[in-house]
């Protein structure tokens, strides 16, 4: 079975690399031989991906060095970050871990999200503790999978499968039950907001 090429308008995009909050590629327009190699920056949500950053040329070595610049200018913004991380980036394991069973809630718990799923620059601590609040997967006994959640060291929010998760850890780190707290405090504000606002 042909697998189904991957375009970026008139070029196929034959590398590629996913590191950081972009992914780089490398792609060649056989039908345009005045600037038959383009060089990229991709980035997608939930709802829609775009090019970045196109770079376009008839030098080849000169696009792949580009390719490879930009390739370690997202290392090097990796480590920068980890580098300013101020707490511990350990992978939390099953070992660390209870199992989260099925007739379990998990609404407004913090929950650890297995390594596994996470690219390998993101199998830290920092990424796998989260603060499950809404969704059908928070709930026990459940048919649906999807659980939001608050990532406990950025704040940002998303969304994962109750699939994805570990357990609960067995021991919470001091700097993740400062952030738990933090959360727990902010959401019942908002909470306490909306039902005046409703009234």
């Amino acid at each position: 079975m042909e697998t189904e090429k991957r375009m970026a308008g008139d070029y196929e995009i034959t590398q590629s690399i996913l590191i950081g909050d972009k992914e780089v590629v490398f792609g060649i327009a056989d039908n345009n031989p005045e600037h038959p190699y383009l060089c990229a920056f991709y980035e997608s949500n939930e709802i829609v991906g775009q090019y970045t950053g196109c770079m376009i040329g008839n030098d080849y070595v000169e696009l792949m060095l580009l390719y490879a610049k930009r390739i370690t200018e997202q290392c090097e913004k990796l480590r920068e970050a980890e580098n300013a991380l101020t707490v511990p980036t350990e992978t939390i394991t099953a070992d660390m871990c209870t199992p989260v069973r099925y007739d379990e809630s998990i609404r407004d718990k913090v929950v650890v999200i297995r390594p596994e799923v996470l690219r390998p620059e993101y199998q830290t601590a920092v990424n796998q503790l989260v603060f499950a609040y809404s969704g059908f997967g928070v709930e026990a006994n459940s048919r649906g999978n999807a659980v939001y959640i608050i990532n406990l060291y950025s704040g940002k929010e998303s969304r994962i499968d109750r699939s994805d998760i570990l357990g609960t850890m067995n021991e919470l780190p001091e700097w993740a039950k400062e952030r738990e707290n933090a959360i727990r405090a902010q959401r019942t504000k908002e909470i306490k907001n909306q039902e005046f606002q409703s009234r």
